[in-house]
């Protein structure tokens, strides 16, 4: 056994994952043994959330410690400004060698990579429009089908897509093996992030149909009427034309997601065998964790929406692996966590403080056994009235993504910006131009009967309207750490 100085830090990080799709959290989910192997040595974060339930803002707000409110970071088209700082430049200034191997979705394309990464590796496969269309063509169907709309792909055929994971996932393996075979005295952090199980929800045999569809966890009911939840959700719906979908195509939308969830699992497990035959498993702090979640069917929905914060949506998976040395107790632990945490918990692990105002909690207590970490947790999106920047415009209605691009750009309440704060028993959203919504999550998991205003909540909804106003008073912005001179 080596002897332990400053911890490597692995980040593999999914994207659109929802926590209930792991087999340890949901015995009708997806099967991910290895994600549940880790177990014996980890703590799984059962109440885990993201700060945003869309990529940008999210992995924005992870990298930082900041909340997307506090510097605007709220769109898919603003992303990180040049002096903003990260936990990878932060482990890059403290002497790690650091590969970002994958998605970015936070540094714009045309700014130099070394401020946060030593090498950056998107994957053998940018992004390809002509092959994408042909492939949407292939399983979208005619624009009036109730498919168009939908993301199912299901059984993709080989080469006609390509597999930008596997050549980040190579990529990542053969660093370990060049690192094991040399001498290096730095520690390294590996920030590996996948595109996996984004939709479309499709892909290939052997992986296609892994997923007894008998066994698929039920998902939330289309609703009869929209009266008490966010008209966000009720355009999409109206847009994306599934209304005429029976429950056995649900079914098999959702189990194709957990087909590919497990195809991530697998390759999770090709990646922890790589770090062992490396000799770097024991001396490395593993991080598992999605951006945000997917509707998966919920609600009679695909994809995912902005401003709207579901469980489906903003729980997420986060599991970490601490290194040898760092005590843990492993389990699945209750405790409220956000992903806006995991700077404060890497710099604790790495022996330094962070040289800026973030807003995040080490997780280092929770993994050594303590179930109280946080009072609540927040996750926010959406834009105010005139707010174009905000709104993604130019896609038309031969994009995938129309039905909510289209009703992010309309100037009624859909788009409304709103914030969510979630107690150990209550989710309570604000939302700015229309009704908000409270759910009893200790009766009502599936967030389907909205309790805002009604009869016997008046103190809860205080309360948490209290505790919002305090969460927004304290992040609301920060001061650079710098000193300018002064007249």
């Amino acid at each position: 056994m080596k002897e332990m100085n400053r911890p490597n830090f692995i980040f593999f990080v999914a994207d659109q994952m929802r926590a209930d799709a792991l087999g340890h959290l949901n015995s009708h989910g997806a099967k991910t043994p290895h994600v549940d192997g880790l177990l014996k040595e980890s703590v799984s974060f059962r109440n885990a959330y993201c700060q945003n339930p869309v990529c940008v803002p999210s992995r924005c707000s992870f990298l930082t410690g900041w909340y997307p409110h506090t510097k605007g970071h709220r769109t898919m088209h603003f992303l990180l400004d040049p002096e903003d700082p990260t936990m990878l430049g932060q482990l890059k200034d403290h002497g790690y060698e650091v590969l970002w191997i994958g998605k970015d979705e936070a540094v714009p394309l045309n700014r130099d990579m070394s401020p946060y990464c030593d090498e950056y590796f998107p994957g053998e496969f940018p992004y390809d429009r002509e092959k994408s269309e042909n492939f949407e063509r292939h399983f979208r169907g005619e624009s009036s089908g109730d498919n168009y709309y939908s993301f199912y792909a299901g059984r993709v055929e080989p080469g006609m897509t390509d597999d930008n994971d596997r050549s980040c996932l190579n990529k990542a393996i053969g660093y370990l093996k060049k690192r094991g075979e040399r001498e290096e005295k730095r520690p390294f952090c590996l920030f590996l992030c996948l595109n996996s199980p984004h939709p479309p929800y499709g892909l290939c045999d052997p992986w296609y149909g892994f997923t007894d569809r008998k066994q698929i966890s039920e998902r939330r009911p289309t609703p009869d009427n929209w009266e008490k939840m966010p008209s966000m959700l009720k355009g999409i719906y109206e847009k994306q034309g599934m209304n005429g979908w029976d429950e056995a195509r649900y079914r098999e939308l959702k189990a194709t997601y957990y087909d590919m969830v497990h195809q991530l699992d697998s390759r999770l497990g090709e990646l922890l065998e790589a770090m062992k035959k490396a000799d770097v498993y024991e001396e490395t702090s593993l991080f598992v964790f999605s951006d945000h979640g997917d509707f998966t069917g919920d609600f009679g929905l695909a994809e995912k929406a902005q401003n709207t914060f579901y469980d489906c949506q903003c729980n997420i998976p986060m599991i970490i692996k601490p290194a040898l040395g760092i005590p843990v107790k492993p389990k699945v632990t209750e405790a409220l966590a956000e992903l806006v945490d995991i700077p404060a918990t890497v710099a604790e692990m790495a022996g330094f403080s962070l040289n800026y105002t973030q807003f995040g909690r080490s997780l280092c207590p929770v993994l050594a056994g303590k179930e109280d970490h946080k009072d609540a947790v927040f996750c926010e999106g959406g834009r105010i009235h005139g707010e174009t920047q905000a709104m993604e415009q130019g896609h038309g209605e031969d994009s995938i993504y129309w039905p909510r691009l289209s009703t992010q750009c309309m100037e009624g309440p859909e788009h409304t910006k709103a914030v969510m704060v979630r107690d150990c028993r209550y989710k309570y959203v604000y939302r700015l131009y229309e009704e908000d919504q409270l759910f009893d999550l200790e009766n009502d998991r599936e967030e389907l009967k909205n309790l805002a205003g009604e009869p016997g909540y008046e103190l809860v909804e205080r309360k948490l309207k209290d505790r919002l106003l305090r969460f927004l008073v304290e992040t609301g912005d920060f001061v650079p750490n710098r000193k300018d001179k002064g007249y």
